[in-house]
Order: structure tokens, then sequence, then C-alpha cells
């Protein structure tokens, strides 16, 4: 999946807790009153357009210091940023919601029918952004990501929260180039206790409205905080630990450490503890049913959800029925090459778990194995920079990555894998975050598959496509688009010949296809069909043959983020509509390279403009 780390960032200060709205983020939210109609939009020439843009962009951007950070741009006007964290208390986050209601006006007020094809794409895709997370708002808890892919009912869960993001982000893009970055890298950490306790006022107010996590994922969630105060304790742990190197590596002389850590012993390790109070009084009282019907408003939250992930209006019972018809077709294609390697008995999940104790494509036990693990990520990675990149795209970027493991503390909860592109200079690269906390996660057929996925051309790939738009466009990603074009790129390495002369390798990829079918029937089984915990890990076990170590985390993540596993099959199927479509108006004139480039060039955007940006390149090869 892509848990794009830019994108995480970004997206947390694009979340909002709502049962405090005030100002004109409670007036959107609440049912409307009648009032005289305002004048149309107002026609807007180029030149105001773009520095309207901008001005939305900054405003985004101004709400996430981290992601200015990540992104790179925490310089000049903007150094402010570099000492500060987002305020994620309930006053924080109802700021959010007016900054938000406030541009989505000023977007709504443009006539964009005199303005280039690029810069009109961009405000419908502000408009589209905004227009959903205003819905988001209208409930009365849980985070609503603008243009981001983590809207999820639970303010601190085992995939979400302060815990989990700031050590991540202390780590991998806080730049120490000198004494005065190590100090804002402390002022930074001094702040962190007020913005954990700014979740826990939201998580208060949640469970005054009757909103918890289920039992497993409380469990979970406490079991990963106490990991994380333990290891903070531990004379400051990995906070302290990341300033102590950077500052080490630069030669930047000081006591850094030793003052990180008195930070994080007197302080976050206190904030941590209260957190982990209020996970067990909130388990206390949890139930153990998984979906999010049972919650309050649960029915119409998980509508929503599905809307926000997909950027479509599908019912849950459509999506289940599109999952469960592509799962058969797509078992279809892995029969007669399980039987070419010998599977011959049983159903194809059932030879798949077979395929997957074949002791030939397993890794080593232990930090060995790890070691195989990334190793043999870089190796297959370049394959593909040699044999697909050249044949894929006209437009080329650097494809600029490093493959990392994840943080200890983030493992138990975290997916397989997540990655996502670097700063817009080039100077932070994009991140292959690989999961290592067993080996067994991983096979040889299926990792070449999860590096096209997260990595190139997937994630981090088209990621660097976007940093060459508008800061706006940079900032806003959907989940239908970054997942249907992750995927897409999965598919592209195997039309290409990749899987040619390693059929286990295809086998992996369609496996990997398939499970993301499955996931449209598990997480509408989930929260629409009040399936179990249990009935989703089952589904993917039998029917796709997957490993139980990974799909237990997989089922728990969607029981935190109701909908956002749907985007993926949704978004991969929309563009190879579109492909069809430019294939059969072109006929000769179609040309591969020119349609990737189309898609990856227009930006991330919901599908209903993705659409609009592929008629524009056959309008334009039609001449």
């Amino acid at each position: 999946m892509s848990l794009s780390r830019r994108q995480t960032l970004v997206g947390l200060a694009a979340t909002a807790a709502m049962p405090l709205l005030s100002g004109c983020a409670r007036a959107l939210a609440a049912a409307p009153m009648p009032v005289p109609q305002p004048p149309g939009p107002a026609p807007m020439n180029e030149v105001a357009a773009k520095a309207l843009l901008d001005s939305i962009g900054d405003n985004l951007l101004a709400l996430s210091p981290e992601g200015a950070t990540s992104l790179g741009l925490d310089t000049g006007a903007r150094a402010w940023m570099r000492s500060k964290l987002t305020d994620r208390s309930i006053a924080g986050q109802n700021h959010v919601a007016e900054v938000i209601a406030a541009d989505l006006a000023r977007a709504e007020a443009v006539d964009t029918s005199a303005l280039d094809f690029s810069t009109r794409t961009s405000i419908e895709t502000v408009k589209s952004a905004y227009r959903t997370a205003m819905q988001g708002f209208a409930f009365p808890y849980g985070d609503v990501a603008v243009g981001g892919y983590r809207n999820s009912p639970y303010v601190v869960i085992q995939n979400v929260g302060a815990y989990l993001d700031v050590p991540n982000f202390f780590d991998a893009d806080v730049p120490v180039d000198n004494a005065s970055d190590a100090e804002a890298y402390l002022a930074r950490l001094t702040q962190l206790p007020a913005v954990m306790d700014g979740e826990l006022e939201r998580l208060r107010s949640a469970r005054g409205l009757g909103l918890v996590p289920p039992v497993f994922l409380a469990d979970k969630t406490i079991g990963q905080l106490t990991i994380s105060a333990t290891n903070a304790a531990k004379g400051g742990g990995s906070m302290a630990a990341s300033l102590a190197q950077k500052t080490r590596d630069k030669g930047i002389a000081g006591d850094w450490q030793a003052r990180a850590a008195k930070i994080v012993t007197d302080n976050v390790v206190p904030a941590l503890q209260r957190q982990i109070a209020e996970l067990q009084a909130e388990r206390a009282i949890a139930t153990d049913v998984a979906g999010i019907w049972s919650r309050p408003r649960g029915d119409e939250y998980y509508r929503y959800a599905l809307k926000a992930s997909t950027t479509t209006d599908l019912s849950p019972d459509e999506v289940h029925q599109i999952g469960l018809a592509q799962v058969g077709e797509l078992q279809g294609r892995m029969d007669p090459i399980l039987k070419s390697l010998g599977y011959t008995q049983g159903t194809v999940g059932e030879r798949m778990q077979a395929l997957a104790k074949d002791p030939r494509f397993k890794f080593s036990d232990g930090d060995k194995g790890r070691a195989e693990i990334i190793a043999y990520i870089n190796e297959r990675l370049q394959i593909i920079r040699d044999k697909v990149i050249p044949r894929a795209f006209n437009t080329m970027v650097p494809g600029h990555l490093e493959v990392r493991r994840m943080s200890p503390e983030q493992e138990p909860g975290a997916p397989g894998a997540y990655g996502g592109a670097g700063s817009i200079d080039g100077k932070i690269p994009g991140k292959f975050w690989i999961n290592l906390r067993t080996t067994d996660l991983h096979s040889k057929y299926s990792l070449p598959d999860l590096a096209s996925h997260e990595a190139i051309p997937g994630h981090v790939w088209q990621g660097e496509y976007a940093n060459k738009l508008p800061l706006i466009r940079t900032l806003l990603a959907f989940n239908a688009y970054s997942e249907g074009w992750a995927l897409y790129a999965e598919q592209l390495v195997d039309e290409l010949g990749v899987y040619d002369d390693f059929p286990v390798g295809r086998l992996g990829y369609l496996q990997s296809i398939a499970f993301r079918a499955c996931r449209l029937v598990v997480d509408t089984g989930i929260h629409a069909k009040r399936w179990t915990r249990e009935q989703g890990v089952e589904y993917f076990v039998r029917v796709n043959g997957s490993n139980p170590l990974e799909v237990a985390s997989e089922v728990d993540r969607y029981c935190a983020w109701p909908g956002q596993a749907c985007g993926y099959k949704v978004g991969q199927n929309q563009i190879n509509r579109l492909r069809d479509k430019a294939k059969a108006e072109l006929g000769p004139r179609y040309d591969l390279r020119a349609f990737d480039d189309a898609v990856v060039l227009g930006g991330n955007v919901p599908l209903d403009v993705l659409a609009l940006n592929v008629e524009d390149y056959i309008a334009r090869t039609k001449g």
C-alpha cells in the first residue's frame, strides 16, 4: 500500500475531530438554511487562478509543519515551520476545518471556463478534495484526510497517532545540518507531549459519544504504546538516538542526546502513559464487533468513507459484487501457472498456501534473512529500471529511493510495506518501508511485485511527477488514484515481460491483484455486511491462500480505516477502462508510453478528473 510518508504528514494536518465545531466549519456541517442565492462563479484569468492555487496550497501546507519539512519547503518565509508540530487538539483541528471551508468557497467562486486545461484541472481537483472533506467534517469524531488516504474514526489506534508518526518523522525526514536545526529538533520534541494530549482530548470526546475501537484493536494499540513508552524511557529511545546520530554525523558539538533524553523521559513518556490509560479505559467498555456499522452513525460513516476512498458513488453492495467477480477471474489465470509448477490438487487458495511453504521461495530467519530481503528488493528494482521504465514512459523522473526497515514500534500494527516519493528538491529520497518483524512475511515470488507497487514504477515513481505540479497538487492525493496507479504499475511490470522467465513471480503478481479484489469483499463484508474480524481473515486465507500473519494485520487495518482498502482495485479498474477507451479511439496512434504519461503528468486526481485528463490526451493525439 502507499502510506507515503509525505502524504501521511500532510494529511495529518488536514484532519478534524468535530464535537466542538465552530465558526464556518459548524455552519457547513449543519443542515443548510434557506439563504439568498449568491451570484454565480466569477470569470478569472490565468494569472489570478494560479495565484489562487498558490494561496490555497500555502494555506494547506501551513497546517502541516511536518509536511513542509518532508517536502523540503521549511525554508525562507516558511522557516518557522522547522521548529513546529501540527496541533492535534480539538481547537487545532477545528481551525483546519475552517481553513478548508473558506478555501473551498474561494475555489467554488471561480468560473474556470476561460482557463487552460491544466489550471482548470487543478481547481477541479481542489474542489473535489475539499467537498469530500466537508462531508467528513459533518461527523462528530475521527480524522478527515483532505486529499489523503487516512480517514479514520479513531484518533489513536494501532496505525494512527503521533506516537507512531512523529518518531518516524524525526528519524527519516528531519534534516540536521547545523546547530540551529538541532535546536529546532529539540523545539519540536518539546511540543510532542502537548500534541499527544491534544489527541487524548479527542479520544475522550469520542468515548463520550460512544465511539471506542474493538477490543482487538485496543489491545494492539495498548501493546504498541507500551513498547513506545518502554523504549522512550531508556535514555530517550529512538528520538534522542536519532538526534545524537545526526549531530554526530555532521560534527555538531553539543549535549544533544542528553537534552533530548531529558525531554523524552520527563515529558513524552508521561504523555504516552496518559494515552495508555485512556486506551485501557476504552478497552474496558469495548466489544469485539469489528465493523463501523455498530458505531454512532456507522452506516452513514461507511458510505462517506467509501466515497472518500474510491472517489466514486459506488454502494457497499456494488463494491462487494465487483470484488467477488474479479477474484474468480484472477484465480482463473493463476490456476494454469500453479499446475505448471506442479501444484495440481486443491483450490487455488489451498495451492497458494502450499506454495508459501516451499523452501525454494523463503528467506533465512532473523537478521540474515532481513539483509537478504533488502538486497533482493534492490536487485529486483534494478531489473524494473532496466526493462520496464524505458518502454513505459516518455517523460522520465529520477526515481530517487531508499529501502528501509520500519521501526520495531511500528511493525506489529503495520502492513507488509508502504512507500512514497521524497522531497521536491530531491534532497530527501523516496522511501520503500518494509516490515521485517519476521522474514516469514515475505517470499521470493511476492517481493518483486511488492517492489513495483511501493517503489518503481509505483508510488515513489508516480510521486515524483506530482512534485512538478503546483504546490496544492503535490499536497493533495487521492486514494483511488494513488493505489490504482500502484496496481497498474504492477500490471505494467508483468505486461512488459519481467516475469516471462520467472513464472512464479507472475503468480505472485496475480495473487497480489487478487488480494486487492479480496479487499473489496472483506472491507464491505466487515463494515456493511456485519462480518467478524475472523471471517475477514479466513476469507483471505481460504480463497486467496494469503499468509495468515500478513492478513491479520491487514484486516485490522480495515477495521481502523473503513473503506480505504477499496480504493486500490476500483482505481486500477478505472485506469484500465480508460486505457481500453484510448486504444479503441486511437487505433494505431495509441502508444503505451504516451498514455502512461497522460496519467502521471496529470497528477494525483479523483477518478472523474482522471477521465478528463485521458480524454484530453485522446483529443490531442487525434489532432
